[in-house]
């Protein structure tokens, strides 16, 4: 039979099940089925026949999601194809917007659905898979809006198996696992913490003998056979399959040029990078020492960080501290505890933006707060000034105080830089080691 009769027969026997409209009288006194326009318009109006006589409504029945029992023949295949295209001539006959138009859209995803279910029937696989350093788990989210980092295709949640890495969260089909080639960021974010500091490094794609930096696909800057898209993180040209126009901060042009513009990177390059961003392993001071000159936040954030290092053996010591939890405060940026001058790229976004400044001045006012009036102990460890002996109790913190960087002694600002005079605390301690060590005359 031709695919004419097929399609005629499909629409007399095969469509009308969906029509329960009435049918007129013919002279004769039988049923005159209604025009077959009319019939398409009502195929996907929503009613469903309960008639045992009645053909199958190729899976838009309520079972239309239920697992298939045994195999399919070709015809079952064919069948759905032509419901399918029947489904997308209506859509283009139907008003625009309207509520049956969208229904039969609906209609039309679940036939393809089912299409896809006989074509690529879901295989039992295991719930976790180790596959060149990546951790797959078996995902059982049925979201259908993710892709394939592999095949760049649609992930179809409801009918499809597929696995994220839980180091660099790669997601991919269960069928495009075994082409996988690139291994797991996160390993080489554990061995290699560092970034590429040079801005866009590129190398030319003549030297990358016109291939993608990663998979080695043919590539050229006119598109043919497939387009090159440069990686401004790595400089390096990539196939669309790799290179999917993502954005990201680029560290280098943060560090140099203190530009937080979001810059088209690779796949890799995009994931590295998010698993980087909290990382602390920027050291301003050796990198671009010059960029305090010319950025006032970052001046005042180092001084907040050394301020909050200087307060940091009041709690370590303090009982009460201790228990409150205070330097919890700073779990997020741990490294903020434990020195001055190491950033993460997260850091800079923050200071940037301003979040890092109105963060840390709250957390140094509770830190004061604390040892300056809440906590008698703290009260205990303070200073007073010894080249002067006037005012009220001194902490190193304090914006009005200097410190010897010898015996931590603290004084008044002016009268340290005033006072032409050694530190007296250190004197009285060298005078106090002279005097222990036994005179050689004696011995």
């Amino acid at each position: 039979m031709e695919y004419d009769d097929r399609l005629a027969l499909f629409r007399q026997t095969r469509l009308n099940p969906f029509d329960r409209g009435e049918e007129e009288d013919d002279p004769q006194g039988g049923k005159t089925p209604p025009p077959l326009h009319e019939t398409r318009h009502e195929l996907f109006s929503g009613t469903r026949t309960h008639s045992s006589d009645r053909t199958m409504d190729l899976g838009l029945a309520e079972d239309h999601f239920s697992r298939p029992m045994g195999s399919f023949v070709a015809s079952d295949i064919e069948k759905l194809k032509m419901a399918i295209e029947e489904c997308k001539k209506l859509i283009l006959e139907l008003p625009e917007h309207s509520e049956r138009q969208k229904d039969t859209v609906v209609k039309l995803i679940h036939l393809r659905l089912k299409l896809q279910e006989l074509k690529d029937p879901e295989e039992d696989e295991p719930n976790l898979r180790i596959l060149l350093e990546h951790r797959f788990s078996k995902e059982k989210s049925k979201s259908v809006k993710q892709t394939c980092d592999k095949c760049s295709a649609i992930i179809w949640g409801l009918i499809q198996t597929w696995y994220t890495c839980t180091g660099c969260y790669y997601r991919c089909h269960s069928k495009c696992m075994n082409m996988i080639t690139k291994p797991c960021v996160r390993v080489k974010v554990s061995h290699k913490s560092e970034y590429e500091l040079s801005i866009c490094p590129e190398i030319g794609l003549d030297r990358q003998d016109y291939r993608c930096a990663e998979c080695r696909t043919p590539i050229s800057l006119r598109g043919v056979p497939t387009e090159a898209r440069q990686c401004d993180y790595t400089g390096q040209y990539y196939c669309s399959t790799c290179h999917w126009n993502d954005t990201a901060i680029v560290p280098a042009r943060v560090i140099h040029n203190w530009e937080f513009d979001s810059r088209k990177v690779c796949r890799s390059s995009m994931r590295y990078l998010a698993l980087m961003i909290s990382r602390p392993v920027l050291k301003l001071k050796e990198i671009n020492p010059l960029l305090f000159n010319f950025v006032e936040e970052l001046v005042e954030i180092r001084k907040l960080r050394q301020d909050i290092l200087l307060m940091k053996p009041y709690f370590i010591t303090c009982k009460e501290a201790m228990e409150a939890r205070l330097l919890l405060q700073l779990q997020d940026r741990q490294h903020f505890v434990e020195n001055d001058d190491m950033y993460s790229l997260q850091d800079l976004i923050d200071i940037s933006s301003g979040r890092l400044s109105c963060s840390l001045t709250e957390i140094h006012t509770t830190f004061a707060k604390h040892i300056k009036l809440d906590c008698e102990r703290c009260q205990a460890k303070g200073f007073v000034c010894e080249l002067c002996k006037e005012g009220d109790i001194l902490f190193p913190f304090d914006s009005h105080t200097s410190v010897c960087y010898d015996c931590s002694a603290v004084f008044h600002r002016d009268c340290y830089y005033d006072n032409s005079t050694t530190c007296p605390r250190c004197a009285r301690m060298t005078e106090r080691k002279q005097d222990e060590v036994p005179d050689v005359k004696d011995v």
